[in-house]
């Protein structure tokens, strides 16, 4: 019970950003893809920067974003092929998309804040990199794909500023090089600012649910299944098999890797969505429910994993 009220208490605030967004767009009149503009071409490329040159890096925590990268393109490409044929227009773009990421940064890193130790949660914050690179460079495309050329598609994805960010901050990282503590509290800023903006897109996108053809009940139970029951059995699989065979991470990896395989489905989704004119209402609605679902189903899967106390 502590557990579970711990967690609500740190959820409620997400919820209030929701609202705000909802009445920025509502009587302030405020452009939602203004906003959606600002945290992936200005806040995400200086938080990813400010992430990348912070932490240690070894063999095996570039490792981390790395498999998570892959698995999160494998499973987006494995569900557009799967689910193209059940939608005329670009849905099955969205639902590939969503189907590959999780809310990492919005609800994950209050939430490893809350269960991991200082390094811990750094690693997590750099191991969520694997889902920033997804979504901007498969998950970019697939999403962008519905509505542009291989061609259009591909151009987008190179000039994302956020994949220079990333480059930049490996290179100096590896090379010994540190911001100033100065600039680092800055840039440290940013992380709050993200995670703000990030959960009142969503609160923005519901503004236009008006038609019933917005609750597409296909979309919906695909996506949950994906995520609530796909994602912890895969990643459970894996832990086991490295447990039993590779032996390459310890309990402290296995309880991140967890953690990151129960969050709720992406904000990013509807960013993304926004941008390229791909169904946002249908994707924001999917994802404000499994929002709420997370809260009763985060604290049940963590009591079943274990090792969260």
């Amino acid at each position: 019970m502590g557990l579970f009220l711990t967690l609500l208490l740190k959820i409620t605030p997400l919820y209030l950003n929701i609202v705000l967004g909802y009445i920025s767009v509502k009587i302030l009149d405020i452009k939602r893809e203004s906003i959606a503009n600002l945290v992936i071409y200005i806040l995400a490329p200086i938080v990813v920067f400010s992430a990348t040159i912070s932490v240690k890096i070894d063999y095996t925590l570039i490792s981390l974003p790395i498999f998570f990268f892959i698995f999160c393109s494998f499973t987006a490409i494995l569900t557009y092929t799967l689910c193209k044929k059940y939608w005329s227009d670009a849905t099955s773009n969205v639902l590939a998309f969503s189907a590959g990421t999780s809310n990492a940064g919005y609800t994950g890193i209050p939430l490893a804040l809350i269960f991991f130790d200082h390094t811990l949660a750094d690693i997590y914050i750099f191991t969520m990199l694997g889902f920033i690179f997804y979504g901007n460079t498969t998950g970019f495309y697939i999403s962008a794909k519905g509505n542009f050329t291989v061609k259009q598609s591909l151009l987008k994805v190179v000039r994302l500023p956020i994949l220079y960010a990333f480059i930049l901050g490996l290179i100096l990282n590896i090379n010994g090089v540190s911001i100033p503590e100065e600039l680092f509290i800055y840039t440290s800023q940013f992380k709050g600012a993200y995670g703000i903006l990030g959960m009142m897109i969503l609160g923005m996108s519901l503004v236009g649910l008006k038609k019933s053809s917005d609750l597409d009940k296909k979309f919906i139970i695909i996506s949950f299944f994906i995520k609530f029951i796909y994602w912890p059995l895969a990643i459970l699989f894996f832990i086991y098999l490295d447990k039993t065979i590779f032996n390459l991470y310890n309990s402290e990896i296995y309880k991140m890797m967890f953690l990151f395989s129960i969050l709720p489905l992406a904000n990013n989704s509807v960013t993304l969505a926004i941008l390229h004119g791909i169904k946002p209402e249908k994707a924001s609605i999917t994802i404000l429910l499994s929002t709420i679902f997370s809260i009763i189903y985060i604290p049940i899967m963590l009591v079943l994993y274990g090792g969260f106390n």
